[in-house]
């Protein structure tokens, strides 16, 4: 039973159920930095499971660096990276941004509607040259560039959804047309800033960036959005909980 925070899939572990409750609560600021976690028995009784689901949820949270144990005291919310993405979770990066103690910020510099590339056709499983809809932005804390971005969605997803329409959240937009996403496809790529991207980002060309190629899937497993980022390093600090086979 995992019911705290609404979350009860069957299919995935209990374990990470566990975290997934602990990790919102991190980041909608219920529990802050310095604060002590409850004891085990506490927290599997509160969630329904045994001590030994609890202690794997908070070992995964420990080694992700969200969580931190000091001997005899107990376990505590950890001091964070600056901006931190894990990748095992889709997160709004204005609401990390904002949770980080910085100003979020969200310019959209460009929107096209025309046929997909391949690259694009071939990430959603669709047609060279079908309709899409192109959205190229940049996020920034605190008026620093941190994020470049190219997403695009083919057309027949976003019915006719006006230009103003993709100005917010790409997620709430396809959910509140049908096609809600329930998980993405990520690849990490080290590249190089050409001279348009350096300058987006005011960064140096030649830079060494971080590139995040996803394609995000909907609840019933349809491909709806190919995205590439361009990460500054430095300014995010990206994890990843990886399990022994």
């Amino acid at each position: 039973m995992i019911s705290p925070g609404g979350i009860n899939q069957p299919r995935r572990l209990l374990p990470d159920q566990v975290r997934d409750v602990i990790l919102d609560r991190i980041h909608d600021g219920t529990l802050q930095v310095g604060d002590k976690l409850a004891p085990e028995p506490e927290l599997g009784e509160e969630f329904g499971v045994s001590r030994a689901t609890i202690r794997e949820a908070v070992r995964s949270l420990v080694e992700s660096g969200y969580l931190s144990r000091v001997q005899g005291s107990g376990t505590y919310v950890a001091f964070r990276a600056r901006l931190k993405n894990t990748l095992e979770r889709n997160l709004s990066y204005s609401k990390m941004i904002s949770q980080a103690g910085f100003s979020p910020g969200r310019k959209v510099l460009s929107l096209q509607r025309g046929p997909m590339d391949e690259e694009g056709a071939k990430a959603l499983g669709a047609g060279v040259g079908e309709e899409a809809v192109s959205i190229e932005r940049v996020r920034s804390a605190d008026r620093d560039p941190v994020i470049y971005s190219i997403d695009v969605i083919p057309s027949r997803y976003t019915q006719e959804t006006p230009d103003k329409g993709f100005e917010g959240s790409l997620y709430e937009l396809l959910e509140s047309l049908g096609h809600t996403v329930a998980h993405g496809d990520a690849t990490l790529v080290p590249v190089i800033a050409d001279y348009r991207v350096a300058g987006i980002l005011e960064v140096a060309p030649g830079s060494a960036l971080l590139m995040i190629r996803q394609v995000d899937h909907t609840t019933a497993g349809t491909a709806v959005m190919f995205s590439k980022e361009w990460h500054v390093p430095g300014i995010f600090e990206i994890s990843l909980l990886r399990r022994s086979t």
